[in-house]
């Protein structure tokens, strides 16, 4: 097991892309959680996944309990506004009767599955059914509102007309269906950033069976961590099926060393926010009645 201070405990560290073709025609970057998500459901080994669905409004993501291959299809593809899966968890289980669940989602909502797990206030009978969780890479996220204001207001597209959103090289980047591509510097998004985000300490999922995300590998590739037992018997499986194309990270650019990078930059900024809003709101000058 490999433990470092910014990219958590794995036990291995790939680049890699899915080999279905069907996946990667409307995949992010490789279509690893998709393809995993698939592979769990067709082997029995999850009995649907809580995904981030669509919402009633363009780009606007629902938290979804997929139960098919084409239920898990329909969700690829990264939505830059939080989808509340963690809801559905309990939902999940009882009212469409999982017994085993997997989960895909961004850092905070991996902690969130976590804390359930150990704490199952109002979740009586459900840490026991998270069978699978794939985490994504997270730097921060967006209000709907504040998405479509980036993407209306900053980059000129219409919302309805988009095919694709990233961010990556220090923009947001917007692809529309007829092949216009506008950016946006990130030093224009970050006031429209979820204010949750600025305490998160995480930026690569270190608490999921498997993380996965664009940095690190070359366009069209995803850098995957297998983290735990469960997500280490998964992939191995799943690339003696044949459905991952790997690479070492080692021998791919740009490597860990820039997602470690960022990764530290994420955690040190952030933690000088957790540091300041420990005295929110604190009188310094009135004695503590409880020294």
């Amino acid at each position: 097991m490999i433990e470092d201070p910014y990219l958590g405990k794995y036990i291995t560290c790939v680049s890699a892309r899915s080999t279905d073709k069907e996946i990667l025609k409307k995949a992010q970057d490789g279509g690893i959680a998709t393809t995993l998500m698939v592979y769990a459901l067709e082997e029995g080994l999850i009995d649907g996944t809580i995904v981030a669905g669509e919402g009633d409004k363009p780009w606007q993501p629902k938290p979804e309990v997929a139960m098919t291959r084409e239920d898990i299809l329909k969700a690829r593809g990264t939505r830059y506004s939080i989808s509340p899966q963690i809801s559905w968890l309990k939902e999940a289980t009882r009212s469409f009767g999982l017994d085993k669940v997997g989960i895909t989602g961004v850092c905070c909502q991996m902690q969130a599955v976590r804390k359930a797990q150990l704490y199952p206030i109002n979740m009586r009978d459900v840490p026991g059914k998270v069978a699978f969780t794939v985490g994504l890479f997270c730097m921060e996220n967006f209000p709907y509102k504040s998405m479509q204001s980036i993407v209306e207001d900053h980059a000129a597209q219409s919302l309805g007309s988009v095919k694709k959103m990233e961010i990556t090289k220090g923009k947001f980047w917007v692809y529309t269906e007829r092949g216009n591509v506008a950016t946006v510097p990130l030093k224009e998004t970050h006031k429209y950033e979820q204010p949750g985000c600025h305490v998160c300490l995480d930026y690569v999922s270190n608490l999921a069976d498997i993380s996965t995300g664009s940095v690190g590998s070359p366009d069209g590739w995803s850098t995957v961590f297998i983290r735990t037992k469960v997500g280490n018997e998964i992939w191995s499986k799943a690339v003696a099926a044949g459905l991952f194309e790997t690479k070492p990270i080692e021998e791919v650019k740009p490597g860990l060393d820039l997602l470690r990078k960022l990764a530290k930059e994420k955690i040190d900024k952030n933690q000088k926010t957790v540091e300041e809003r420990k005295t929110f709101g604190v009188n310094k000058g009135l004695r503590n009645p409880y020294a």
